[in-house]
């Protein structure tokens, strides 16, 4: 949600903020921007739309010498998408872009309006920069003005701003939303909220604490902490490969990411897997000790793949295990118990709201532990522990290869926690190590699979909406397909419990109610294909999921004769994710960008 990034140098600094932005794309925004202080000059330029508007716009905009430079991906929050609220922000003489939440603008907008200041925008971005020159006036420096301003700050933010009375600094804070700095060997200093648009560009990058403010010049990176104390970077080296961020010649990043499951899943399970136990080195068994329950936290995907997970722990781990949706459990006044491990689960470690339960869980004292794919992220720092899902980089914005390794990551911590607590014996231990190493094989996406999932996907285009049903741990499936299918092609869709349909939903099926039907062979057949059968004998159209055939489906998609209920997960887990992939290729939409959405929702 919303991307920063920054240059200082003597390269061409609107190519180098435009790339950047262009590598941010994947995080969903309806609006850019970029500001460019050189020899004491500003020049800037907005534009709604993509980024390709941008691009017309400074066409004919060179800088040829050492210049510093912001730019900035616009998501709305406060505001409709317009050029006026698009970033940068203008004061009298500085420029600010921002990720995240002012939570106090109106009062200081207030205050500012009081004074006579004049707001060009209804972003709460903007009173950033108009507090800064207020206080710029009664500063000995410009670092004394921010910091002021800094601290006037109620909210989550990451802010870049320059000014000129600084013509070759950029200032920045970060406070709940990410951001980093990167050097190369050529002295050059970048910015940006995500390493994604420094691969390539910087070679050592260091990522902000929360309360992290400070300066970066031609000579200098001066990082203070929360509580004004000055503190050294702490570089680390970042990939040089932009390969894994290209599309390599499939059709959207999200297709390339549904056929890169079986590689990404095997680099999950790589040095994982003993003959007869898992093997997490990042793990001090004594995390589990004196723990009776696993309180699962999270959102979205996410939430689907840890609801996923408590199935897997109570059977296999006979451990108690409850799922929590992040930006609920934050203001419900929960009950948090010291016999509990906490668990959040983030493909980039950064959503606002499970980082809030995860600082909620540290002050009660809980043990942490955070299931992630991004290392350095805000929940990897804070947590006690740390399990990396090792999905790799992920642009598009419905989320497809980061679910397959949680859920991977999962069933192997189900696992590593039954063998701590002796409650499952060796020989089933043993046997589920062995279905672990059949996953790859059953993600793969196969050519006659997938033509066949294209050729069905045009008789799914109208109607009044879909149910995903499945029983057991094939409902977090369901809910996870209905959600693909909204998100990317914008019709109506719900995930449910095979046997809540006579308990009211079953009234809405009609031939223009589409059913996708999870019908495992492994687990409940026969009690899910009755559930299907009413919806049926009501005229419902289905397209059943299964490797059993199913006379009452209108339509049948054949998975592979699987040894176990587990396998049949992931195999219809890409079949949902291509089935929803291919209704919205034919609908014309946009699969890596769908409208109103981000990748990394850092605020509320």
């Amino acid at each position: 949600m919303c991307g920063i990034v920054g240059y200082l140098g003597k390269k061409n600094t609107k190519e180098i903020l435009l790339d950047g932005l262009k590598e941010l794309e994947y995080r969903g925004y309806d609006s850019a921007g970029i500001a460019v202080l050189q020899n004491n000059n500003f020049s800037s330029y907005k534009a709604i739309g993509k980024l390709v508007n941008l691009q017309e716009k400074t066409k004919d905009f060179i800088t040829d010498s050492f210049a510093v430079g912001i730019g900035h991906t616009r998501w709305a929050t406060h505001g409709k998408p317009t050029e006026l609220n698009a970033h940068p922000h203008l004061g009298e003489s500085s420029y600010v872009v921002h990720n995240g939440i002012i939570e106090n603008y109106a009062e200081l907008k207030s205050e500012l309006e009081a004074n006579g200041v004049k707001f060009l925008s209804q972003t709460d971005t903007e009173v950033i920069v108009h507090q800064f020159e207020k206080n710029l006036k009664t500063s000995t420096s410009a670092f004394e003005a921010f910091e002021t301003t800094i601290s006037e700050l109620k909210g989550a933010y990451a802010v870049l701003l320059v000014t000129k009375g600084e013509n070759e600094t950029i200032f920045f804070a970060k406070h709940g939303s990410p951001m980093l700095v990167g050097i190369n060997h050529e002295d050059e200093k970048y910015f940006a909220s995500s390493d994604t648009p420094l691969i390539g560009q910087a070679t050592d990058v260091n990522y902000f604490e929360d309360g992290d403010y400070g300066f970066v010049s031609k000579s200098e990176i001066a990082i203070f902490s929360k509580d004004g104390k000055r503190k050294k970077p702490q570089f680390s080296k970042i990939s040089t490969n932009k390969l894994s961020a290209q599309k390599d010649g499939y059709r959207f990043f999200m297709e390339k990411e549904i056929y890169e499951q079986s590689d990404v899943i095997s680099d999950t399970l790589m040095g994982r897997l003993g003959d007869d136990e898992i093997n997490f080195d990042e793990l001090d068994p004594k995390l589990f000790d004196g723990i009776n329950e696993i309180k699962l936290c999270a959102c979205g995907t996410s939430y689907h793949s840890a609801l996923s997970a408590t199935y897997m722990f109570e059977r296999y781990a006979k451990i108690r295990c409850s799922v929590e949706i992040a930006s609920e459990f934050r203001y419900r006044k929960p009950l948090m118990c010291k016999d509990t491990l906490f668990v959040v689960i983030s493909q980039s470690g950064e959503t606002a709201d499970t980082l809030e339960t995860l600082k909620m869980a540290k002050e009660a004292g809980l043990k942490t532990l955070v299931i992630c794919n991004v290392d350095n992220s805000s929940m990897v720092r804070l947590s006690d522990a740390c399990i990396l899902t090792r999905a790799g980089i992920e642009k598009g914005v419905a989320s497809t290869k980061a679910f397959a390794t949680q859920v991977t990551v999962f069933w192997m911590l189900s696992l590593y926690v039954a063998k701590l607590k002796n409650s499952m014996d060796s020989i089933e231990l043993a046997r589920q190590i062995n279905l672990l190493r059949e996953v790859p094989a059953s993600t793969k996406v196969t050519d006659s699979m997938h033509e066949k999932i294209k050729r069905l996907s045009k008789r799914y285009l109208h109607g009044h909406g879909f149910f995903f049903i499945g029983r057991d741990i094939f409902f977090p499936l369901a809910l996870e397909g209905a959600l693909k299918l909204k998100e990317i092609s914008y019709l109506h869709a719900e995930g449910y419990p095979s046997g809540e349909m006579k308990h009211g939903p079953i009234a809405l099926a009609d031939p223009e109610l589409f059913t996708i039907a999870l019908l495992p062979q492994h687990l409940l057949h026969e009690k899910s294909k009755s559930n299907v059968e009413e919806l049926s004998a009501r005229d419902s159209t289905i397209c059943a999921i299964s490797a059993v055939e199913f006379d009452k489906a209108d339509d049948f998609i054949q998975i592979s004769t699987c040894q176990d209920y587990m396998l049949e997960f992931f195999e219809m887990m890409v079949v949902v994710q291509l089935l929803s992939l291919e209704i919205s290729v034919r609908l014309g939409n946009d699969v890596d960008m769908p409208r109103n959405l981000a990748k990394s929702v850092t605020v509320e």
